[in-house]
Formats: C-alpha cells, structure tokens, sequence
C-alpha cells in the first residue's frame, strides 16, 4: 500500500517527534528503526518515518544512510519526502545537514528544498534566518555547550553555506504574512537565481501552515518536526489523505516502570532533579564504568530492588557541564559517549527481559543505544506526553505484550516530564483517549 509521506530522521528522538505530530495531525505512523529490509510488513499506515542515527556521523556516511532510506520510501509510493533534523540544527561545519540535503535533491531530480527547523510549540523560532531557543539566540541557549555539536552560530543562513556549495537564501517572514502564494512566489525567485536551499523564517503555527500549502508539492522538505503538524491538512485537502479515528491508538501497558537519562541539556538536568524528589534513582560515572563491570553491576542491583513493586526507578547519566568536561577529558569524548551508551544499552536489555514493559528514554544518542540493544525495529505511534515526545509501543520476540517506549530529546519536556509519563501511559491505554 503506498503511503502519503516517507521522513528520514538522523537521530531515533527526532524520528519520534516528528511521528508524533504527524500522529497528532490526523496520520497513522509508524517509525522504523534503520532502514527496514524489502519486506518489512509495516501495515496499514499513511506515513512512515525511518530513524537513522546519522546526526554525528561522517557525514559520506549519513548520506549513504538516508539515500538507502530514500530508496525505500520510494518503492513504498511516498509522495513527499522530509528529511528531519532537529529543531535546534545541531550540526557542524562539515554537515550533515546541507550534505544529506544535496545528495536528496540530487537522487529525487529537485532543484530546490527549504530548511523549517523552527517548532513554536517548543519556543523553537527562526527570525531574519536567527534561529532562537525562547528568547535567547541558539548560540546562547546553552547549545553552545552541546557535547557533539556546540552551536555557536545562530545565523541559519551563514551556518549552513559551511555545509553546501549551493547557494542558500531566506524566506523572511514578511514575505509569509503575505500568504501561501506569494511565498511559493518568492520560493520560484529565488530558485530561478540558483539558491538551492531556503531558510525560512517562522514565528508561529500560522507561519508553518503558509509554509506546508505552499510546500505541498516540493519533493523534499527538510525541518524540525513543527512543519509536520501542518503537512497533513494539506493532503487531505488534495485528496491523498483519509480521516482517521484515533490514528495513535495503543494497546494496554504492562510491566514495571523504568527510566534512563543520558541527556545532558538543562530541560533533561531538570526533569531528573524533579524525579528524584519523589522517586529513587542511581547515577552512573562513566569515569567508574570505564575501570571494570563493577559499577553496572550496582546499577542493575539498586534497580531491580525498585522494579520489584513496579518502579518507577531511575538511573542516569545525565551531569551538567563541568562534569561531561571532566569526563572527556579523561576518557576522550568519543569512549565518555560510548561507556554511557554501552551501559545504557546492557541495562535496557536486561531489565526488559526481566519484566519492565514501561520505558522512558532520555536523550537521542541513550535511545539509540537502548532500541538497538533491544533489537527494536519498529515503533507505533501513540499518544502524546508532551510536545514532541509521544509513547510507543514496540513487539519484541518472546513478549505477549508490546514494550511501551517513550524517547525523549534531551531538550524536550516539562519538569515533571519523568514522573508524569506513566501516568499519561495509562489514560492513553486505558481507552480515554489517544492523540
């Protein structure tokens, strides 16, 4: 069955995110951990989004990912493509935003995409081509600090002519006000002079429901997920999109109730402060995972004394700033990362063999970790906790019920967000609603 729109997402979270506001808007989605074999069974759905964990990688290898992944959405019947990355740009002068973006273009035959990072329900901005995290510009939004991918440059348009020898130019919001035509307008103009990539202001969901009536027949579109709220109105009203009732339906939770938080950002530092406030969690040093199994091994013990009434526990390895330096300077940046996610992965693993059904994931580096320790290779989309971050459910070999999973950008999600989304997990599964 062909399906309406097929996104590649270079990290697991952002693939999420995006799921859950196509979900959201009226869409049944399922999202797929790496690009799925020839017969993968994806069932009855209208959109299908292919997570990669291409975000940090050479960026030769994260184009060689998403054309693979193209090549399947294509075979699939998909009439748009969205390449997602997220709303704050991480990336660096390398790529591989602007690299994956040219060689999409190139594959579909399309001279020309837009760049729409922005998601105004997550004070995620772009003005004059600045992109703002609230009221502060990117490059002082904390970003700057990012492990991986500091954000040093707020301009969209400077940043992103270091990623591509294509020109890139601006759709500035004034030229929105004006409405769809004369937006697709300006878009025409400016391909007719060669720019190839566009940023495009946005301030709010009207400016994104501009940008989706005159992007509806672009091949590409590139963003954040806030452009994929607006998407789906448009195929409906070209006749390529269904009602549906209740597209994020889930079916009844099981299990113990279990986080882990390898995020560093502030809203992540935040929601693990809140949590431990009510409920008992055990961090992890990469700094004593590098020296032997010992410190794992705590960390399995002091959960599985929680798990045994249900949870929920925590463990993380979430630290602010001067920690993560320390850690780095020690270890080096690239084994910090990987004793975290190796670790995050082993205990994922174990726990959900020995019950847990109900899983927070914090961070888009810890979720990969987690979901392919887990072997997990598809995703339902469900309800939503908060914005960007829906619960999902996932069939593992040998499980009667699905593994409910949440995973969460480090950025995403109010204070309580921990201790709230099993509650959430409840009423959505508990048939008093859904999306």
């Amino acid at each position: 069955m062909a399906i309406v729109l097929g996104a590649i997402a270079d990290d697991f979270t952002g693939a999420t995110d995006l799921a859950n506001n196509l979900v959201r808007a009226g869409m049944r989605c399922v999202q797929a951990i790496g690009v799925p074999t020839a017969e993968a069974d994806i069932g009855d759905v209208d959109a299908v989004v292919v997570a990669l964990k291409s975000r940090s990688c050479p960026a030769g290898e994260a184009v060689t990912e998403s054309l693979s992944a193209l090549e399947w959405l294509q075979a699939r019947g998909a009439r748009q493509i969205f390449f997602k990355y997220c709303s704050t740009f991480d990336s660096t002068d390398a790529g591989n935003i602007g690299p994956v973006a040219d060689a999409l273009l190139e594959r579909l035959g399309s001279a020309q995409t837009v760049m729409v990072p922005a998601f105004p329900a997550n004070r995620r901005t772009v003005y004059q081509g600045h992109l703002f995290v609230g009221d502060r510009l990117l490059n002082e939004s904390g970003m700057e600090h990012h492990p991986l991918n500091p954000m040093t440059e707020a301009d969209l348009v400077r940043f992103l002519s270091r990623q591509t020898p294509h020109a890139v130019g601006l759709a500035a919001q004034p030229v929105l006000a004006r409405g769809a035509d004369a937006t697709r307008d300006h878009l025409r103009g400016l391909s007719e002079q060669g720019v190839r990539h566009v940023i495009c202001d946005t301030l709010d969901e009207r400016d994104l429901e501009v940008l989706a009536e005159a992007l509806v027949d672009y091949p590409l579109v590139t963003g954040g997920s806030g452009l994929g709220q607006a998407l789906p109105e448009q195929y409906r009203r070209r006749g390529w999109l269904d009602e549906v009732s209740e597209p994020g339906r889930l079916s009844p939770a099981a299990g113990s109730a279990l986080v882990l938080s390898g995020s560093c950002s502030r809203a992540t530092l935040g929601q693990v402060d809140h949590f431990l406030e009510h409920h008992p969690g055990f961090a992890l040093n990469p700094l004593a995972l590098a020296e032997g199994e010992s410190h794992l091994a705590e960390a399995l013990a002091f959960a599985r004394e929680y798990l045994a009434d249900g949870g929920p526990v925590l463990v993380y390895a979430s630290a602010d700033s001067q920690r993560v330096k320390e850690a780095q300077a020690a270890l080096g940046v690239e084994r910090a990362g990987r004793e975290v996610e190796q670790a995050m992965g082993q205990l994922a693993r174990t726990l959900v063999d020995e019950g847990v059904g109900r899983l927070v994931v914090a961070g888009g580096e810890t979720s990969g970790a987690v979901v392919s320790a887990l072997d997990v290779r598809q995703l339902r989309i469900g309800g939503q906790i908060d914005p960007g971050v829906p619960w999902t459910q996932a069939p593992l070999a040998g499980r009667a019920a699905p593994l409910s999973l949440a995973l969460k950008s480090g950025n995403f999600g109010a204070e309580d967000f921990f201790t709230r989304a099993f509650t959430v997990l409840e009423e959505l599964t508990a048939g008093e609603g859904s999306a």
